[in-house]
């Protein structure tokens, strides 16, 4: 079958989404204001994301033929974590477009391909080599030296597969920490600050970004994001030609966030990239004109993008495990915006929900 990768898909169609977590949940709540409907496909029962949507596949991702009647469910595809095997997108792409498609979500996720991706482009990143099992370790961290991170190449997410190496004494220790999987290890930044920008590259290839912002990490999870960055605007516009340059290379349409490190000598470091929505982009629901998941709707469906624009100053801040029971506070408290994500099991290092306080307009 020769799928039309240049299919636009008007209010009434049926978006399929590869993933049924909070951002699914809300691509699907953005979809139906604008009239969409929403077909989550994931392996859980009772995801966040089926809880809003009109329809619901529970099947593995390797399960083809559950994967074949997904996509001839639906009109165009995208997902909503970029760990979703590659094989699983590929089966839905030969029947409908999915955006963005394979080629940003190998490269994602994946850290090595990731990191040679951002030399290729030009953009600067922290020192790193591969270590692809443990007597690699050792010339690794000669090469780099110490404080160092061990990252593993896949599956890591929220300071997860990651261990710190204060010493080459710590070798073993941290790669047993690792999971003792393939990995890259990284030289420790020394940052000023935690930024992140967000472009949207729509089916025509224009692109516009959101407001740069500020993200402080706790435990390697994201605790709150300040929008905007308090940076100048010079490196705010070097952050975003960052991030467009990186979606333009990627032919990718739809999102994409780059994180990345603002260092103490005034350096930018990309630190990694997510093609989907953010959890930094979480400030958008309430504080720009267009949020990050409706401008996902807007791109993979091929309609023009929507206004990024800032209305207001913002400060999201993450509800994680039992961080959820304040909800009854929240809900009180003037200019606070409470995003709650329907999950019934409260674990640690669980993301919950979200709060955005909402600053004066333009502040």
């Amino acid at each position: 079958m020769v799928v039309d990768e240049h299919r636009i898909v008007g209010p009434g169609g049926i978006i399929g989404i590869l993933g049924g977590g909070q951002l699914g949940r809300m691509i699907a709540m953005a979809a139906a204001r604008l009239g969409y409907r929403c077909h989550i496909y994931c392996p859980e029962a009772e995801s966040p994301a089926a809880q809003v949507s009109a329809f619901t596949t529970v099947a593995h991702y390797d399960d083809v033929a559950a994967l074949i009647r997904f996509a001839d469910s639906v009109d165009v595809a995208t997902f909503e974590f970029e760990n979703i095997p590659v094989g699983a997108v590929r089966a839905v792409a030969s029947l409908r477009p999915v955006r963005p498609g394979a080629k940003a979500l190998e490269t994602s996720q994946d850290r090595i391909a990731e990191k040679r991706f951002f030399e290729r482009e030009g953009i600067a990143t922290a020192p790193w080599r591969p270590v692809l099992d443990f007597p690699a370790l050792g010339p690794a961290l000669t090469q780099i030296g110490t404080p160092a991170l061990l990252k593993t190449t896949r599956q890591g997410y929220d300071g997860k597969g990651q261990a710190r190496l204060l010493s080459e004494n710590d070798a073993m220790t941290a790669w047993r920490a690792a999971g003792s999987k393939p990995c890259i290890l990284e030289g420790l930044v020394d940052f000023e600050r935690e930024i992140s920008a967000i472009v949207a590259r729509g089916l025509d290839g224009e692109n516009d970004c959101y407001d740069v912002v500020e993200n402080v990490h706790l435990g390697g999870i994201l605790h709150t994001t300040t929008a905007p960055a308090p940076i100048t605007p010079a490196l705010a516009e070097q952050a975003k030609a960052m991030a467009r340059r990186a979606a333009e290379s990627l032919e990718l349409v739809g999102l994409l966030a780059l994180e990345m490190f603002v260092a103490r000598d005034g350096r930018l470091l990309a630190n990694e990239m997510a093609p989907r929505p953010h959890n930094s982009g979480h400030w958008t629901i309430d504080a720009a004109a267009t949020s990050q998941f409706e401008q996902l709707v807007r791109a993979v469906c091929g309609l023009p993008l929507g206004d990024p624009a800032r209305t207001a100053g913002a400060v999201m801040t993450n509800l994680i495990g039992d961080e959820v029971a304040q909800w009854p506070e929240l809900v009180k408290e003037p200019g606070a915006r409470v995003h709650l994500y329907g999950k019934s099991e409260a674990r640690p290092g669980r993301k919950m929900g979200h709060v955005t306080r909402v600053k004066s307009p333009g502040g």
